[in-house]
């Protein structure tokens, strides 16, 4: 096979097209991946990886200024933004050394530049066409500002929030779902004035509303000003400040961050050409196989509907290699695919919400367990979040589950796990749980299901 011929071209080297390649090389098919920035993609670089270091070291500062009943005594705690910067962009680069190793070790050839496909479905990469078996496009998405404005210096989207050349003493964040969440509770804790703003009626509107006010309610603890119901207008950028309205209110504040929609990023790719179809919300049609209306084509991630979750890519980066390297497809269940918010305290969630179930005709049994109840909360100070259980009523099948406290993104996928070997609550209450540890709450709200929690 020529040098510009491969079994397989990946289209994008974020978390999706980077697992696709290398599962496509693990199953034998030469392989190569398009990238015009950085593998890794925008979750490993500008997204969540960033993110999360920050909220790292937003929860460390927190804990260091607040520990004295604890009886860990502190003086002159501070934040030193240069290596909070520094550390943020070396975690990132850590990782994409690590992908770009682990291409090399599967012999996956790494080709730089924009991509865009021929009417036959090849892939050209500034001017220079490559053949290809088969290609997955894997390109995510990218973001939108508020109708009628503009990204700026003083406009800014969330990779803009996460990278600011200095700690802002005062910043509105327009959005209150997951990313918009989590800029508010990490720059609330570095000690910046948040201005949080959601359009609908309340903060991470898509969530449960039992779990959205127990982070609502943490949130004005800890000094975040939150208005609901209210959209962002009159937005006026300057040179050191932008001002904006929100309901009857206006402020003023160093940088405005946009942390609301995103859509595909499909501009340079060419799908009409290559006659790749779309649906009405503008994201690319794909079978269970992550297939195109273009049979040489898949598609993943950001790309396609369902949630824009860096795992949901990976999953279905899976399935699109192995259905390209014609092994059998295990389509990705987009109903058990979780949701994590690394606020604080952080939300995950599986399934259903309550008011979901009911919409699909359900008469759902629910049960809430407070994470106070257990031995480990008190330890751990993690009292004040909640395990909520949706239960199908006929046979005890789990239908969806939400967590909220200080590790809930890792304790929501022994919820998946019970849900996707269709589990039901009465299974998951007889299962023992390691003492003292949060996880018991998810024991005792499987118990609660039938009025039996022990620590109620």
């Amino acid at each position: 096979m020529a040098d510009d011929e491969f079994d397989l071209i990946v289209v994008g080297g974020g978390p999706g097209g980077y697992v696709a390649a290398i599962r496509a090389a693990q199953l034998g098919l030469k392989t190569a991946v398009v990238e015009r920035d950085k593998v890794g993609g925008r979750c490993l670089n500008y997204a969540c990886i960033p993110a999360k270091t920050m909220l790292h070291t937003a929860e460390v500062l927190d804990e260091a200024k607040n520990g004295a009943h604890l009886g860990v005594k502190t003086e002159g705690v501070e934040l030193d933004w240069k290596a909070l910067s520094d550390r943020r962009a070396e975690v990132s680069a850590g990782l994409e050394s690590g992908i770009g190793m682990l291409f090399k070790k599967n012999g996956i050839t790494v080709i730089e530049g924009e991509a865009s496909l021929t009417p036959e479905g090849d892939v050209e990469v500034d001017g220079k066409t490559y053949r290809a078996g088969k290609v997955i496009l894997a390109t995510g998405s990218v973001a939108m500002p508020i109708p009628g404005t503009e990204f700026s210096d003083r406009v800014v989207d969330t990779w803009g929030g996460w990278s600011l050349p200095e700690q802002p003493a005062k910043i509105a964040v327009a959005g209150a779902g997951a990313s918009g969440a989590e800029i508010a509770s990490a720059y609330i804790r570095f000690g910046t004035d948040v201005i949080l703003v959601e359009m609908l009626d309340h903060v991470l509107p898509t969530d449960d509303p039992d779990v959205a006010r127990v982070v609502e309610r943490t949130f004005k603890k800890q000094g975040v000003e939150i208005s609901t119901g209210t959209p962002v207008e009159d937005v006026k950028p300057g040179k050191d400040s932008v001002s904006l309205k929100y309901g009857d209110s206006t402020a003023e504040v160093d940088y405005l961050v946009v942390a609301g929609g995103r859509r595909p990023d499909i501009d340079p790719l060419g799908l009409e050409a290559a006659g790749i179809e779309l649906d009405e919300s503008g994201k690319v049609k794909v079978g269970p196989d992550q297939l195109t209306s273009n049979g040489k084509v898949y598609a993943v991630g950001d790309l396609t509907p369902g949630p824009a979750l860096a795992h949901k890519a990976m999953e279905e980066g899976i399935v699109a290699a192995e259905a390209a390297a014609g092994q059998p497809v295990h389509p990705v269940d987009m109903d058990l695919i979780p949701s994590g918010t690394f606020c604080h305290p952080q939300v995950a969630s599986v399934g259903l919400t309550e008011a979901e179930a009911k919409e699909q005709g359900l008469e759902p049994k629910t049960a809430k367990f407070k994470l106070g109840g257990v031995g480990a909360g008190s330890v751990y100070e993690d009292r004040d979040g909640i395990v909520k259980l949706v239960v199908d009523p006929e046979y005890g099948e789990i239908v969806g589950a939400q967590v909220v406290g200080n590790r809930a993104c890792d304790m929501i996928p022994e919820l998946v796990a019970v849900m996707a070997l269709e589990g039901g609550y009465q299974e998951l209450a007889r299962m023992t749980h390691p003492h003292p540890t949060i996880s018991e709450a998810v024991l005792d709200a499987a118990r609660a299901v039938d009025g039996w929690a022990t620590h109620a």
